[in-house]
């Protein structure tokens, strides 16, 4: 049987588009012949330039080229340019990579730190000196704080949070000391072993840690007239050992609450 052919589209382009391919042009011509007639004010336009590559230049101050006008965007071959210029960036003319005055501002205002911590340090050692606790404490500092150490077993029944009577004596001294002391911020952590908790109040080693800094801060709160707005309190569990969980004697060194007093240049 015999089919009959479609009919053939048209030769050539369909009108519509000969149509929009003029409209175009004219608009071209058109902008073009506006373009032509306009001033274009050269200070200005060097304003405007400016602010674009102030506000959106990687490098700094604004700039867009690398040493001798090398431009990031000019391909592959200016990354090797681009590594050295950030590599540079804070050293003087010298290579110096940081200027002399304030590598020595830092350094002394460092020392200054640490001196303030030792001083403060050497005040609770005498403290404790003189009341024969040196054995039950442990004193150590930084730059930024002196740490009182408390073994957990003198505060603490085992899995307890409470304080036992017989350390209130020993409370009451490290009182004594951050209330005469203690001129910055306080912070309280307890530490825990690694051993699992089992049939106790608390799930896990985190929320005995907790309960146990939260006690000294009730402590400090009842028996002190310190401004408890400075002091934090925070439970750090089982994960800021000072001795090896796999022994007895440094599972009980890590049973412990510390209390850090920051010097009045610390950070913190």
């Amino acid at each position: 049987m015999v089919k009959r052919k479609p009919p053939e589209p048209p030769k050539g382009a369909p009108a519509w588009q000969s149509t929009f391919a003029d409209l175009m042009n004219l608009l071209l011509c058109f902008f073009v012949m506006l373009f032509s007639m306009s001033s274009v004010d050269a200070q200005k336009f060097e304003l405007l330039a400016a602010s674009f590559n102030q506000t959106f230049s990687i490098l700094s101050g604004g700039a867009t080229a690398i040493g001798d006008g090398m431009l990031p965007g000019m391909g592959v071959s200016q990354l090797n340019e681009l590594d050295d210029y950030i590599n540079s960036t804070g050293r003087d003319a010298e290579g110096d990579d940081i200027p002399e005055d304030l590598k020595s501002a830092t350094e002394k205002i460092e020392e200054a730190k640490l001196k303030e911590s030792e001083e403060l340090a050497e005040k609770v050692e005498e403290t404790l000196d003189e009341k024969n606790l040196n054995n039950e404490i442990d004193i150590e500092f930084t730059a930024q704080y002196v740490q009182i150490t408390l073994n957990g077993a003198l505060l603490f029944d085992s899995g307890s949070v409470v304080i036992k009577e017989e350390a209130l004596p020993l409370m009451n001294q490290v009182a004594l000391i951050l209330q005469r002391f203690a001129e910055g911020n306080i912070e309280i952590e307890g530490h825990t072993d690694n051993v699992p908790m089992s049939g106790a109040k608390y799930s896990n080693n985190d929320e005995l840690s907790s309960g146990r800094a939260l006690s000294v801060f009730y402590y400090l709160e009842e028996n002190t007239t310190l401004d408890m707005g400075r002091v934090k309190h925070t439970g750090r569990g089982e994960y800021a050992p000072i001795a090896d969980n796999s022994t007895a004697e440094g599972r009980a060194r890590n049973r412990r609450v510390e209390i850090k007093i920051y010097n009045s240049l610390s950070s913190y």
